[in-house]
Parts: C-alpha cells; structure tokens; sequence
C-alpha cells in the first residue's frame, strides 16, 4: 500500500477535522517538549466533529515528536482505520480512550501519560494531597481506577467509566494520569496541572517534614477561582502561546 500524503488527507477531512488535527498534533509535540512521553507507549486521543463517533489517535510506533496533522490514525468506535494509514494503533490505548470517548459526550480530547511523578502518586495509598494551589484545581475534579493490568480487556471499559464519573481528572493507580477536555487546550492546561501536582508532592514529601494541608473550603471554592484566573477561557488562554512556542523551533506538525 503506498503511504498517503499530507495533501492527501488534507483533501479527504473537512477544515474543522484539519484544524483538530493540527491541534492534536501539536499537543504531541508540547507532550514531548516536556517530558511526558514514555517512548511510543502512551496516547491522547481527540473526538472528531460529526455524528460518526469517530476519534483520532497516534500512529503506534511514532515518538511524540515526530507525529503530525496527517499522520494521525483516524478510527471509529471499534477502532477500524477510517483513512488508509500504514500505522497500527495501540489496542491499550484504545480500550481506555474509546471507553472515556463513549462515556463523556462532553469532551473532545483525553490525553493520557506515564511520567514518574505522575505513576509515583498514583501509587501512594493517599493519592492526591492538598498541599498546594497546583492541587486544589485537581482535587476539585479528581477520580481514581484501580490497576487492573495493561488495558487490553474490554470489559475494563465499565469500570473505567464508572470511576471516572464526570470528573476531568482520572488517576490510574500503579498507572498514570488521566485528562478529560472540552477541547485539546483545555486537557493539556489539566494534564500540565496534573503533572505539576504530582511533581511538587513528591518533592514536598522527600523534604522529610510534616506537610502543611490546604483547608477543604478553599479546595471546593477552586473552581470559580481557575475561571477567573483563566478569563473564562479555560486552556484557550494559554494555547496560542503555547503554539506560537511550537513554531518558533518547529512547523513541521503541521503537516
């Protein structure tokens, strides 16, 4: 089969499924950018726009930084290819990322990492403390899985979508981190908060010294205070400068 070319693809999605695209990819490489990909093995995942439930994911066996807008591997629920592409896509991925998809209509993207801060945490019997503002905004909104092995079982889908609920952050225990997004902006803002959480506690717990907790009325008042500090926009308010970063070094996920 010969390999599909950018302008190929471009030619076969509608300008909002493109633009998507540019956008997922990019999160690939602001991923990569800071160190939370784990070689090829983890993915973010977007919903197209359309009733066709179709979702975009990464070429397995890409590096997060080499992913760009047409090499994105476009599947539907059952996680047959939609446009030819000569890459595989992960079964794990997909078994946790169609069960987020099918389960929260109100979301677009689902990014999902393996960082060792994150997974640290993840195996703490606590969990998530509130020891600083960086945790607040994740203990508004935070749900746990318990590890079941690698997530190639399809009946891991309903318990998966029983624990996370209607939260936008899933920790998966002896795992990784989870995000949930309105759109891409809006789950990488989270995953970077996430990720910022689970570095400052593993740092504040190997000081030795008791910890100081933030009061539970400031934790459930959080959610007004990110609005405010966002100006609404959620993770839109960070993304353009965040793309404008991207470009600076490297256009090429645009392709």
């Amino acid at each position: 089969m010969n390999a599909i070319t950018p302008s190929e693809v471009r030619q076969l999605v509608s300008a909002e499924e493109w633009q998507l695209r540019v956008d997922l990819a990019a999160c690939y490489r602001l991923v990569a950018l800071h160190g939370w990909s784990d070689l090829v093995f983890t993915h973010i995942s977007a919903r197209v726009p359309g009733p066709e439930h179709h979702f975009l994911i990464n070429p397995y066996g890409l590096m997060f930084d080499e992913i760009t807008a047409s090499s994105l591997v476009k599947v539907d629920s059952q996680c047959n290819k939609v446009i030819d592409s000569p890459h595989p896509v992960n079964p794990a991925g997909f078994v946790i990322h169609s069960a987020v998809h099918a389960a929260r209509d109100d979301i677009q993207c689902v990014l999902h990492t393996h960082t060792r801060a994150g997974i640290a945490v993840s195996a703490q019997k606590d969990g998530v403390l509130p020891i600083s503002q960086q945790s607040t905004f994740v203990l508004a909104s935070l749900a746990y899985h318990d590890y079941e092995g690698v997530a190639i079982r399809d009946d891991e889908k309903t318990r998966l979508q029983t624990d996370l609920g209607h939260a936008n952050f899933l920790m998966l225990r002896n795992h990784g981190l989870l995000t949930c997004g309105k759109t891409v902006a809006d789950a990488f803002l989270a995953m970077y908060t996430f990720e910022s959480t689970c570095q400052i506690q593993i740092a504040a717990q190997s000081g030795g010294g008791e910890l100081t907790r933030v009061h539970p009325q400031i934790v459930q008042g959080v959610g007004h205070a990110m609005k405010v500090q966002t100006g609404g926009l959620g993770g839109q308010f960070v993304w353009p400068a965040l793309i404008r970063k991207l470009d600076r070094t490297d256009t090429g996920y645009r392709d």
